[in-house]
């Protein structure tokens, strides 16, 4: 029996993930609306605060990777949220309905915004590292996806939205 791998073989073994380490660390980039933010650690601040092209994180310099990440992701996270419900509003208001309630996804392999059937819609998180453009266009198709609303009543009898 032959003892040698097959170099190709190898490759694809050892073709994984990057180093942690590479990745996240004081000056390391981090995809944001179709640009970059460069990480800044200190902890001169108690809350992770963008300043241009900037995201400087409540963090030692001596972080570790894992915790460079989840800060980092977290603040990424928070900004979609906000962002994509914004993004929501205006292109719901565009289309004359009410905004639809959002609900972020973390699927590793999912649609950037899908409608689970309930009249709200799901945006993967990491939409946010899209152009705008791009932003605007995955939810106003995702909107337009959405079932027509039914017409409903208030509280006096009168119709509050139209299909």
């Amino acid at each position: 029996m032959n003892s040698r791998r097959n170099p190709q073989f190898a490759l694809r073994l050892d073709a994984g993930q990057p180093d942690p380490a590479q990745v996240w660390h004081d000056g390391a980039t981090l995809d944001y609306l179709g640009g970059k933010l460069r990480l800044l650690l200190g902890t001169e601040q108690r809350d992770a605060m963008r300043s241009g092209d900037t995201l400087s994180l409540p963090l030692p310099p001596r972080a570790s990777p894992r915790q460079i990440q989840d800060r980092a992701e977290a603040w990424l996270r928070d900004e979609a949220m906000r962002r994509l419900q914004q993004v929501i509003e205006e292109k719901s208001a565009l289309a004359g309905r009410r905004a639809p309630r959002l609900a972020l996804s973390f699927a590793t392999r999912s649609h950037w915004v899908e409608s689970p059937g309930d009249g709200s819609l799901r945006c993967n998180w990491r939409l946010i590292q899209q152009p705008l453009p791009v932003i605007e266009q995955a939810i106003a198709r995702g909107i337009a996806a959405l079932p027509p609303e039914q017409a409903g009543f208030d509280l006096f009898g009168m119709p509050t939205a139209t299909g």
